[in-house]
């Protein structure tokens, strides 16, 4: 079989979200109990994020309507107030969406040709003259490990930590390497690689972040964004070897990428603990003890459903096929490339559409032969693409604040949990100090512990898990901020987004 080209998949609408950022630095914000929309948000978080709908496009400017997290739509009434709700017209909530070159938006009422503005408290529609407090700063809302896509030369960004350098010629973003964490600080940002490094000006990658490390950032509507100095400077792909670097001349577009969450890369290993992999074109067995890109597969889940699909680097799904053979021959439509997922202590069961379970016949084939799941369809699982996590939930990312000793869960910028492998599917959760998490006896945790603890981790979704902590209970977000591990059942504070 001729191996596919690799297709690039579009972002999720969940990608496309953005924040708003007034000139006083405060986020435009959807208030639930004021049917009102303010600007008084300190941070990012689901009153403050907004799908950009967009129903003409040109290139500096587009026809757009505002719609938050909760389904109803920005609006501008006669009087030039702001709420919220469903359009009673066509074009009722529409407005014209201007991009400016120093990578701010202008928002102007289709209707009254009036500007969106902020006081740095209110909004409103009420000038026809355009000024300084009509200007917002895009900010992307989706999680903040991503991967950049070049359309032009259909590759992704890929840090070389050898040479210091980023290049944009992976093919199938699949490396640890391709993951990039979008840092957004004093309204610039700074992209750190996944050995945390950080690109700069001066084409050559930084230890911390500074001035040399941060960009701007251009934002269009769809997941295109393009990284700039400030100062003229364009971050584009340069030379024979496409050299991620600032230059002045971009042709055809090539300073824009695709932004998008970085997709998840798993190794399955079965009891033998030998890697399932792709050989011969399209068979698949357990028989490499040696971890190749052919043992790597795109984990794609729908978190409302509790089936999988695996996408191999040869660009085909793994298949349920004739005489019960799985093959990495599927399509992605095709209802034999579906698979129910079960999960035992961190070690995943896959069960075919047609009610058989995958195991591992003598042969060494993957076959879906058990009508009941023993240790022999039980397959270990390990992150390929992830050393660390970045994990966000119902009230922000988790990590460290100066005013509190434990673990928090509301914070705007994360801190990375680094994984340690224990056993498949168990990690040792690692601080970025070097020290290990800890737990209290309240179900608490603290980043300085002496001691690695077993924390189970199992995926609920494409870029979703669940966290079993070490006291036996689910890790969930508390309304507090605090981190807790006291939930016996999955709930939607359980479930993180990494």
């Amino acid at each position: 079989m001729d191996e596919m080209e690799w297709i690039h998949r579009h972002p999720k609408a969940e990608d496309l979200r953005v924040g708003l950022i007034s000139w006083a630095g405060t986020y435009l914000t959807f208030e639930a109990c004021k049917n009102t929309v303010t600007a008084t948000g300190k941070s990012l978080g689901r009153r403050q994020t907004w799908e950009i709908l967009v129903s003409n496009e040109h290139e500096t400017q587009a026809v757009v309507r505002l719609k938050s997290v909760q389904g109803l739509y920005l609006l501008c009434e006669c009087d030039g107030t702001m709420c919220y709700g469903r359009p009673r017209t066509s074009h009722h909530g529409c407005f014209l969406l201007r991009f400016h070159r120093n990578s701010k938006w202008t928002l102007q009422c289709l209707i009254s040709g009036r500007y969106l503005e902020s006081n740095g408290k209110d909004v409103f529609c009420t000038s026809r003259v355009l000024s300084a407090y009509h200007m917002w700063t895009p900010r992307p809302a989706l999680h903040v490990h991503v991967i950049l896509y070049s359309p032009i030369h259909r590759c992704y960004a890929r840090a070389d930590p050898t040479m210091g350098r980023i290049w944009v010629d992976a093919a199938v973003p699949c490396l640890e390497e391709c993951g990039f964490l979008l840092h957004f600080r004093d309204g610039c940002y700074h992209l750190e690689t996944s050995t945390h490094h950080f690109l700069s000006h001066v084409d050559r990658l930084f230890s911390q972040p500074s001035s040399q490390t941060a960009f701007h950032m251009q934002v269009r509507p769809g997941g295109l964004v393009a990284l700039c100095d400030g100062e003229g400077g364009m971050l584009y792909p340069q030379g024979t070897h496409l050299l991620l670097g600032l230059g002045c001349n971009p042709v055809r577009g090539e300073e824009w990428f695709i932004l998008q969450h970085c997709p998840t890369w798993v190794s399955l290993r079965s009891k033998t603990r030998r890697f399932i992999s792709v050989i011969y074109d399209d068979e698949v067995r357990a028989a490499s003890e040696r971890l190749t890109p052919m043992s790597l597969f795109q984990f794609e889940c729908d978190s409302e459903s509790p089936t999988v699909q695996l996408r191999s680097a040869n660009g085909y799904y793994l298949a349920q096929r004739r005489h019960r053979a799985v093959m990495a021959d599927g399509h992605p439509l095709e209802s034999d490339t579906f698979f129910r997922m079960h999960w035992n202590c961190g070690r995943i069961i896959l069960q075919s559409c047609r009610g058989r379970f995958l195991g591992i016949a003598p042969n060494s084939l993957l076959m879906a032969n058990a009508t009941l799941p023993g240790p022999n369809e039980e397959f270990g699982i390990l992150f390929a693409n992830r050393p660390f996590l970045v994990l966000r939930g119902r009230y922000g990312y988790i990590g460290s604040s100066s005013g509190h000793d434990l673990i928090q869960c509301n914070q705007d910028q994360p801190d990375c949990i680094h994984l340690l492998p224990c056993r498949q599917g168990i990690y040792h959760f690692q601080a970025q100090g070097g020290s290990f998490w800890s737990i209290t006896s309240f179900g608490t945790f603290r980043p300085w512990g002496k001691f690695a603890l077993n924390f189970c981790i199992e995926l609920q979704g494409s870029n979703l898990l669940t966290v079993l902590a070490p006291n036996g209970f689910y890790m969930r977000a508390d309304q507090s901020g605090t981190l807790l591990a006291d939930s016996e059942d999955i709930t939607k504070e359980c479930i993180w987004e990494f």
